[in-house]
């Protein structure tokens, strides 16, 4: 690892963490819909009881978070940020994105303002301060 980035080593790994997440959720989802014969793109009935919904959502959510969550960590790591924070927020956030998938297929909560809301708000809460983490530090 180059010297320059190797501060930063556990948010590299939280983020290259996050984008396996989604790619093994990708065949998981793809195989729960098609055992309920879906096509192909195909999103299951929206009733929070059906286990092939809260899979699809889990990857919908994860995929769509993804990009943000990269992003503010890299720009963190390119605007040369405090490792230490770094390191923790990413982490942290890839670990509330591992406990929300759990509470989100799982079926654990209600489905509005229980666990998974509350965790999903967390995660964001993390990525809002990477965010101001890389503007603070190139201003």
């Amino acid at each position: 690892m180059s010297e320059l980035f190797a501060p930063y080593a556990h948010a590299i790994a939280a983020m290259a963490g996050m984008a396996l997440l989604v790619l093994v959720l990708s065949p998981v989802t793809g195989w729960m819909k098609s055992k309920l014969g879906l096509a192909p793109g195909a999103a299951p009935e929206a009733d929070y009881s059906n286990p092939a919904y809260r899979w699809n959502r889990a990857h919908g959510n994860a995929a769509e978070n993804a990009a943000s969550f990269a992003l503010v960590t890299l720009a963190a790591i390119l605007a040369g940020a405090n490792p230490v924070w770094v390191n923790w927020l990413a982490s942290l956030y890839l670990l509330s994105r591992l406990v929300l998938l759990v509470v989100h297929v799982g079926g654990i909560g209600r489905a509005d303002m229980g666990p998974r809301s509350f965790l999903y708000v967390f995660g964001w809460l993390l990525c809002i301060i990477l965010g101001l983490m890389a503007i603070i530090a190139v201003v």
